[in-house]
Parts: structure tokens; sequence; C-alpha cells
């Protein structure tokens, strides 16, 4: 798999994590309660970690397994649209129920972690 693919989709992810962190900072604080701000603040937080972790994978070593680093790469992003997407809407339109979804993304982070974790251990058997 090329890097190309990965680079662009970090560099997207990382694009948008800085433009709803400003965007909560100079729209949002202040309009919201403090404690649904503290959620926006969470899921801003684990979009850049998850951005720069697939800016990471873009750049893996290419004894890594690459299909074992685009899998870990699709949960990365699953855990971002849905974990850090659900905290937004639910900081944003104050529907607590939104926060069923949010466990579903920590899944996907954790898969995608797990699955690199593994990509580097089967690397070492080869």
């Amino acid at each position: 798999m090329s890097t190309h693919p990965l680079l662009l989709i970090a560099s997207v992810f990382g694009f948008c994590a800085v433009a709803i962190g400003a965007f909560g900072a100079h729209a949002v604080k202040g309009q919201i309660e403090p404690a649904l701000y503290v959620v926006y603040q969470t899921g801003v937080e684990y979009h850049f970690y998850h951005a720069i972790a697939l800016l990471m994978l873009a750049f893996a070593p290419e004894q890594l397994d690459r299909v074992l680093l685009k899998r870990a790469a699709m949960g990365f992003v699953l855990g971002i649209l849905l974990f850090s997407g659900s905290l937004y809407l639910m900081a944003l339109t104050g529907m607590r129920s939104l926060g069923m979804v949010t466990p579903v993304g920590g899944v996907a982070f954790l898969c995608g972690w797990a699955l690199l974790g593994y990509a580097a251990l089967a690397s070492n058997r080869r």
C-alpha cells in the first residue's frame, strides 16, 4: 500500500482537529455548559492523538504487514468518527443519548492499536 493515501487521510484529520478545536475555543466555549465543553475538548484531544497515529502509520516501516496497518488505520478513522464525532455532537446538541455511540468509537481505537501492535509482533516472526 502506498503511503500517500494514509498521509492524505492523516492530514485531513489533523486539519479538522485543529479547526474543530479552534471552533470550540472561540465559538463554543461560553455558549454551552462547562461539563459539555469538557466533553467537546475530550473529543478534540482524542481526535488529535489519532490523527497523529494515522500520520505514524503513513511512515511505518516497509517490513510491517500492510493489510494489518490498513486495518489499524480503519480502526483509528472509525474511532475518530464515532468517538470524537459523538462527543462533538453531544456537546453541541446537549443530546446525552449520543454517548451510547462513544464506546463503540473507543473500541475502534483499541482495535486500531491492537492491530498495530500485532503488526509489530508479526514483523519479528518473519
